[in-house]
């Protein structure tokens, strides 16, 4: 016999989308109204296989955080390039050639989504990351656009708080 889907299974319902372009990073040493573009967290997990005479049975194996990218604006004041060098400089300083500690150059960063009011709706944090790469833009005599720098950054792994 056919079932008969009840109301609200089959009318919309209504609900506030959370949106791209609310959001905000807290990163130490990068002021946040810099951060134009990031990606949220992403992780994958290996598959381990057992063999067993003519199967093959599958297991979640350890679980891998992707880089998060991120655009950041380079205003005059403050230079978003120094606030990144800086940062660099704690995991290593090109002049001498020395590199830092861990505890030195990673932090925890904070990502915010925000309701329609501004009200905080979803945070990301980030443990121990550091930027992997950092490309500073190029430039251009034919181009209105302002100059940006691309971040990659790696961590260790990431926590959804709410």
């Amino acid at each position: 016999m056919a079932e008969v889907l009840e109301f609200n299974d089959m009318f919309y319902t209504n609900f506030e989308p959370k949106m791209q372009n609310r959001f905000i990073m807290e990163i130490d040493g990068i002021p946040s109204y810099l951060i134009k573009v990031a990606t949220r967290p992403t992780i994958s997990f290996e598959t381990v296989t057992l063999d067993h005479i003519n199967v093959k049975r599958k297991l979640k194996g350890k679980g891998e955080w992707a880089d998060v990218t991120m655009t950041l604006y380079d205003p005059i004041v403050p230079s978003g390039a120094q606030a990144v060098m800086e940062w660099v400089r704690t995991s290593h300083e090109s002049i001498t050639g020395r590199d830092g500690y861990a505890d030195f150059y990673k932090k925890d960063i904070q990502c915010y989504l925000l309701g329609p009011v501004g009200d905080k709706i979803e945070q990301w944090t980030l443990k121990g990351a550091f930027i992997n790469s950092a490309n500073f833009g190029s430039l251009d005599w034919s181009s209105n656009e302002p100059t940006s720098i691309e971040l990659t950054l790696s961590y260790d792994y990431a926590i959804l708080e709410f």
